[in-house]
C-alpha cells in the first residue's frame, strides 16, 4: 500500500501500549509495513523477543505472525516516522488534578517527530480527546511547515478484545476534506468493515458521549444497588426481575466498580465541554467514585473494622483484565489502610508489591472485598464466618450478605 514516495504505511507513535499494539499488529497482520514508535525501550524489546506485554484476545498468535513475516518494526527513536505515510498518534488528552482535559502530552508528541513529519503524510489521532484538538492540531501542524492532512478515527473496541473488535465494529472516520476521509477509509478499510463519515468535532463527541453513556449506566445501577443495599433488599432477584425476557431492559448492566482509563476521564472532558453543565456526569462520578466508600462505611457500621484483617480479591480495573490503571480496587485499599487494622491483596493477572496468593488472602483475612469479577474467584470456597463484601455476586451471593442493610 505504501506509496512511492513512502517506504512504509504506517507509524504508530505511541504504540507499545494496550491501544497502539494491537492496531499496530492488526495493521502488519494485513500486510501493511508498520513501525510502532515508541519510547518505552524494554517494552519494545520484550514485544521484539515475541511476548505479548499485556493480556489481549489473539494478541500472541498475531504477534508470532507478523515477527515471522516481517511486517513489523520497532523504534524507541522516531526516524523511521519520515518513511511512512500514515501517523497514527495514540496520544489523548487527560484530566489534571481539577478535573480539566490538558492538551500537553499531544504537543510533546508532535515535536518530538517534528524534524521527521514530511509533506503528503495524513496523521491520525486515534487516542480519545477533547472537542476541538482535531483542528488545532491541524493548525499547530500547518504552523509547524508541513503540508499534513490530520484526522479523528478514534478507537471503539475493548481493551482485551481488540483484534477481535477491529474486524466487527465499523470505524468512525472524519477529516477536513474528503480526500483525507477517503485515504483514511483505504487505510483502516484493510479490515475494517463499515465506515461512518463525520465532521472531526461529531466524531471527536461521538467518543466521548459514548463513554459517558456507559458511565452513566454504571451508575444508575450502582445507585439502585445501594437503595436495594439500604433497605435490606435482594439486588440480585431485582435485577433478575427488571431484565428476565424483558427486552427494554436486556442492556442494564450490574453493579460494580466503574472504572479503568477511559470511562471517568471522557465524562469529565465532556463535562468540561460543556462548561460543567453536565450534571449527569457530575452525579455519575459521585456515585461510581463514592461505590468504595460507601462499602467501607457499610463494613465500619457492622463490624469492628479496626480490629480485621481485610483482604482485597482483585486489583485490575476489570475482570480478565492485567491492567490496573485507574481502578478503583486501588481506591479501595486507600480507604481500608485508613480504617483496618492490615490489608491483603491478590490478583491472578497484577502483579503488585506486597501482593500474595487468594489462598493467603482468604486464609488471614476476617473480612473481604471483591473488587474485580475475575473468572478465577467463582469457584473459591470462602469460610461461613468470613464476610464478603460482593457488589458484583461474583463470589458470594446476595443472601449471604445481610449486612449490607442500613445507610452508612
Amino acid at each position: 500500500m505504501s506509496s512511492p514516495s513512502f517506504k512504509r504505511d504506517v507509524a504508530i507513535i505511541g504504540g507499545a501500549g494496550h491501544v497502539g499494539l494491537p492496531l499496530a499488529l492488526t495493521f502488519a497482520d494485513c500486510g501493511m509495513k508498520t513501525v510502532i514508535y515508541d519510547i518505552d525501550a524494554k517494552k519494545l524489546e520484550k514485544i521484539r523477543a515475541g511476548k505479548m506485554p499485556f493480556m489481549e484476545e489473539g494478541g500472541q498468535e498475531t504477534l508470532d505472525r507478523v515477527l515471522k513475516g516481517g511486517n513489523l518494526e520497532l523504534e524507541s527513536k522516531p526516524n523511521l516516522v519520515s518513511e511512512c505515510k500514515f501517523l497514527i498518534l495514540i496520544i489523548g488528552t487527560p484530566i489534571d488534578e481539577h478535573l480539566n482535559p490538558g492538551f500537553n502530552s499531544i504537543h510533546r508528541a508532535i515535536n518530538d517527530v517534528k524534524e521527521h513529519l514530511r509533506d503528503g503524510q495524513i496523521m491520525v489521532l486515534r487516542s480519545t480527546v477533547f472537542p476541538g484538538i482535531t483542528k488545532h492540531i491541524q493548525r499547530f501542524v500547518r504552523s509547524l511547515g508541513k503540508n499534513i492532512t490530520v484526522s479523528f478515527c478514534p478507537e471503539r473496541v475493548a481493551e482485551g478484545k481488540s483484534i477481535k473488535e477491529f474486524r466487527e465494529l465499523p470505524q468512525i472516520v472524519s477529516g477536513f476534506d474528503q480526500a483525507t476521509i477517503d485515504a483514511v477509509k483505504t487505510l483502516f478499510g484493510k479490515f475494517t468493515p463499515e465506515f461512518i463519515e463525520m465532521q472531526p468535532m461529531e466524531a471527536e463527541l461521538a467518543k466521548l458521549m459514548t463513554n459517558s453513556w456507559r458511565y452513566i449506566q454504571f451508575a444508575t445501577v450502582n445507585q439502585f444497588y445501594m437503595i436495594a443495599a439500604q433497605n435490606g433488599l435482594n439486588f440480585d432477584r431485582i435485577l433478575h426481575g427488571c431484565r428476565h425476557n424483558y427486552p427494554r431492559m436486556a442492556g442494564m448492566p450490574g453493579p460494580g466498580f466503574a472504572a479503568g482509563p477511559c470511562l471517568v476521564k471522557d465524562t469529565m472532558q465532556l463535562a468540561a465541554f460543556s462548561n460543567n453543565t453536565f450534571a449527569l456526569g457530575h452525579a455519575a462520578m459521585l456515585i461510581n467514585e463514592g461505590l468504595p466508600g460507601y462499602l467501607v462505611e457499610m463494613a465500619k457500621r457492622n463490624f469492628e473494622l479496626w480490629r480485621m484483617t481485610a483482604g482485597i480479591l482483585g486489583m485490575a480495573f476489570k475482570g480478565e483484565s492485567d491492567d490496573p490503571r485507574d481502578s478503583l480496587a486501588y481506591k479501595l485499599r486507600k480507604l481500608l489502610l485508613l480504617e483496618a487494622h492490615d490489608i491483603l491483596c491478590t490478583d491472578p493477572y497484577v502483579q503488585g508489591e506486597g501482593f500474595v496468593s487468594v489462598d493467603e488472602v482468604i486464609a488471614r483475612s476476617q473480612i473481604l472485598f471483591v473488587a474485580t469479577p475475575h473468572k478465577a474467584y467463582r469457584n473459591l470456597r470462602i469460610p461461613e464466618h468470613i464476610p464478603v463484601y460482593d457488589v458484583w455476586s461474583c463470589v458470594s451471593p446476595a443472601e449471604r450478605q445481610p449486612y449490607l442493610k442500613g445507610t452508612p
